[in-house]
């Protein structure tokens, strides 16, 4: 669990370094593949404060394993995204100003762009809005990303959710998402834009996390 705290005190600042999130906002998990359990943010605490000691251990029901804080006020909906996701290891939340704007409006973020088709496969789906403090919010994440291919959703109201098969995975999902969720604020804003054909997303798609990169030896 040692190397997990490291990471996942280490991306934590990843969140701020990309304008993802504003003093205590946000917070990142991450699960160990060989006992279960997740390493998460503890509440309140401010990103420069954060350290691998200071991180909360928690089991998938979200009871606190070890640690000196409280954990994130999301470690419930946390818990539930990695029950039902089997293949999660990593969920980042942040209220990034871009996407958080569509999420104010009930607004999916729509298709416009090549980097999007790439990375999300499609729309950035918008869920239900949901109370803080239980599993409330994971339901609803879950049931918006069920037979989706993107990997981040805007909460109604709230704010945007990610998930990877990694903690860094994760943090990628919420830097795209803000990043195209900027992009198409502002041609919104400039007039009509042009969607890309349902054949086209699709092709972009399966090139991008096929061909895309370098290959692992």
């Amino acid at each position: 669990m040692r190397e997990l705290r490291e990471e996942v005190a280490r991306l934590h600042q990843e969140l701020p370094r990309n304008g993802l999130v504003a003093w205590t906002s946000g917070n990142l998990s991450g699960r160990d593949p060989d006992s279960g359990l997740i390493v998460i943010k503890p509440s309140g605490l401010r990103y420069e404060e954060l350290t691998p000691e200071s991180m909360v251990v928690v089991d998938e029901e979200a009871n606190v394993i070890e640690g000196h804080y409280n954990p994130s006020s999301d470690t419930a909906s946390h818990c539930y995204i990695y029950r039902e996701m089997p293949d999660v290891g990593g969920v980042v939340h942040t209220h990034s100003p871009y996407a958080t704007a569509w999420a104010a409006v009930g607004r999916e973020i729509p298709c416009f762009l090549t980097a999007m088709a790439d990375e999300f496969g499609g729309p950035i789906p918008c869920g239900g809005f949901a109370p803080i403090g239980g599993e409330e919010i994971g339901r609803e994440v879950v049931r918006t990303l069920k037979g989706q291919e993107s990997p981040a959703v805007v909460m109604q109201n709230h704010g945007v959710f990610a998930v990877g098969k990694s903690p860094l995975e994760a943090i990628k999902a919420a830097v795209m998402c803000e990043d195209v969720a900027r992009t198409s604020f502002l041609a919104v804003q400039l007039g009509e834009p042009i969607p890309l054909s349902e054949e086209d997303i699709a092709r972009l798609h399966e090139r991008y996390t096929t061909q895309y990169g370098q290959k692992k030896s």
